[in-house]
């Protein structure tokens, strides 16, 4: 009985961390806050499963890694090259009608992973893209030409 009701303690809590720290949809998720998630919920899962299962360690954990988020998130606000470092910065992956592979080859990306994001974005042939761009939280954003 008392995993669970350090499960439903756990659960209701990440939630109101989560909920206070970021407004972000779930889509558009930087690299640093899937971090930020899974090791709250690693926290949480801690004090659920493990030997120490105090509620009062894993809210101090879950805390403790919520103002490290806001710190970061600070950081990045005040020095851009810190931001960039963190959550990586756009690449452009079609510009015009052609493939730039040095950026596609990095990212283990080939033409077809570009051609999928635009056919569900409504752009059918290659020839229509003007832009295609790795955004920084992993989705592939398509520039149609006009």
């Amino acid at each position: 009985m008392t995993t669970i009701i350090h499960a439903i303690v756990g659960y209701l809590f990440l939630l109101l961390v989560l909920r206070i720290l970021s407004r972000r949809p779930g889509a558009q998720l930087t690299p640093s806050e899937f971090v930020l998630i899974f090791l709250m919920g690693g926290v949480i899962i801690l004090s659920t499963m493990g030997d120490d299962r105090s509620v009062t360690n894993s809210v101090c954990g879950v805390l403790t890694i919520g103002i490290c988020d806001r710190v970061v998130s600070h950081l990045k606000q005040y020095f851009p090259r810190f931001g960039a470092l963190v959550d990586g910065t756009p690449l452009v992956l079609l510009k015009n009608g052609e493939w730039q592979t040095e950026p596609m080859r990095r990212m283990r990306l080939d033409s077809a992973d570009v051609m999928a994001a635009a056919r569900s974005k409504g752009v059918k042939t290659e020839r229509d893209i003007k832009y295609a761009i790795l955004e920084r939280n992993g989705s592939i954003s398509v520039i149609a030409k006009s």
